[in-house]
């Protein structure tokens, strides 16, 4: 595809990457010619300088036979305009924008084909929000996401010393747990991926993707994780959108607390939320966290919009005895910087971003992607369609499909039942694959696997 992205940022810049290593003819507009030679510099990418919005500006990138416009500018309001022109000079097929402000995503008429005429909104306060609470509904796992709607999750965990499964093969996972249903994706041993076999040995340390229904995920957890709880207490540094809306999902369930540094944003938070306690003051008071018992704190949740708050605050909070600390950090070289530090997860919006809009990009019938790893892994959700003639995958046992040896069949969906893979599974039209690639390099593969011959189209 000819696709144009707006924006040579974090989000930009890996997408473009992504799909540069797909195959596809990109261009990246932004102002910085800075970001746009660096860019340049590492990727086979074309770069323009100059005012995203601007109609002399998109005609210079190619938008009068571009297949897709991306608009991840850090303003709203000019991915909102550049679509818009986009839609109105150039007919533009497919055109994506992320939306930071709720304001705005609360109102989707204004995203219309009569209004600014955007395809696909991406907002990443939402999907980060909705990552959190999974996160903190699956107390001890480093990644969750869902598949199926919610049916299944893909869940990451670290092998604890004390696990029952330390030193032993995948296997005895079947005598632990007899009655579960699930399949270990992968295995990373020191950014190393092990083939997740029956045979294989877990260590400790290790990090284990595994596939269960949503409601068997604890169960699972249990077994690598000794210490595992559940979180009960949660202390929030930040009453952003991304605060509010943590706490208001999560409130019914557990115990909030905000610390809130504007007086005038807290009084508004305090009165929005029913149950959740607001305190006006500083996150990274080291006082106010000990008047506020952090010792018994079991997850200290950093949201700010700035970087350093978020992860000196998570630092002393667990420091001061705090059970859990997250952190969201936007910038790719700081969450390089706090691994291997006292933060327990550092979460980045902007590979949460990237997943989104890759599910709208993907060629074939992709449901979800979802980034793992900070981008070094996938995992999708894409339809089977056709028959054996025209699907390279149709009809077949799972072991017959030629994927690349880095991605595996984790389950199916099938009329509403879901199926763990088993080799001797045949894919049938309309199943719904989840597929797990521990390589990004080999996603494009993946992608040309499920795309039907040309006689099924017509």
């Amino acid at each position: 595809m000819k696709i144009i992205i707006l924006g040579a940022g974090q989000v930009g810049s890996s997408t473009a990457e992504s799909l540069v290593n797909e195959g596809n003819d990109v261009t990246i507009v932004d102002t910085d010619s800075y970001l746009l030679e660096r860019i340049q510099d590492r990727l086979d990418i074309r770069a323009v300088n100059g005012h995203a919005s601007s109609p002399e500006t998109l005609v210079t990138a190619g938008i009068e036979d571009a297949d897709m416009l991306i608009a991840v500018t850090q303003n709203d309001e000019i991915n909102m305009v550049a679509c818009q022109v986009a839609s109105a000079l150039f007919k533009t097929p497919k055109k994506l924008a992320r939306i930071r402000a709720s304001d705005y995503v609360e109102y989707p008429a204004l995203f219309s084909p009569e209004a600014f005429a955007i395809d696909v909104i991406i907002s990443p306060e939402q999907l980060v929000t909705a990552y959190l609470q999974r996160l903190i509904e699956q107390p001890e796992v480093l990644q969750v996401v869902e598949f199926f709607d919610g049916k299944a999750q893909l869940v990451a965990v670290e092998v604890s010393d004390e696990s029952p499964m330390a030193g032993q093969p995948i296997s005895k996972l079947l005598d632990i747990l007899p009655d579960i249903k699930m399949r270990v994706a992968a295995i990373f041993r020191n950014n190393d991926v092990i083939q997740a076999t029956g045979k294989a040995a877990l260590q400790p340390g290790d990090e284990i993707f595994f596939l269960a229904l949503t409601h068997h995920i604890s169960k699972l957890v249990k077994v690598f994780r000794h210490a595992y709880k559940t979180y009960e207490r949660i202390l929030i540094a930040g009453g952003g959108n991304i605060g509010r809306q943590l706490a208001k999902r999560i409130e019914s369930n557990h115990k909030i607390k905000i610390v809130e540094s504007d007086a005038k944003r807290a009084r508004f938070i305090a009165e929005d939320l029913k149950k959740t306690v607001v305190l006006h003051g500083d996150a990274g008071d080291a006082n106010l966290l000990k008047e506020e018992n952090i010792s018994k704190i079991d997850v200290f949740c950093a949201v700010t919009n700035d970087d350093e708050v978020n992860i000196l605050s998570a630092m002393l909070a667990k420091r001061m005895g705090a059970r859990k600390v997250i952190s969201i950090i936007g910038k790719a070289s700081h969450v390089e910087l706090v691994r291997g530090t006292s933060i327990d997860l550092a979460i980045s919006p902007a590979q949460i971003t990237i997943g989104s809009l890759l599910t709208h990009i993907r060629k074939g019938d992709v449901v979800t992607v979802h980034s793992l790893r900070q981008g070094a892994a996938e995992a999708i959700e894409v339809i089977a369609h056709g028959d054996f003639n025209t699907s390279k995958v149709v009809g077949r046992h799972i072991e017959q499909i030629k994927l690349p040896s880095s991605a595996s069949v984790a389950a199916i969906l099938r009329e509403g039942e879901v199926l763990f893979s088993d080799k001797s599974l045949v894919i049938a039209p309309d199943d719904h694959l989840i597929i797990f690639i521990s390589n990004q390099r080999d996603i494009m593969a993946v992608e040309k696997l499920f795309q039907v011959d040309f006689n099924y189209l017509m």
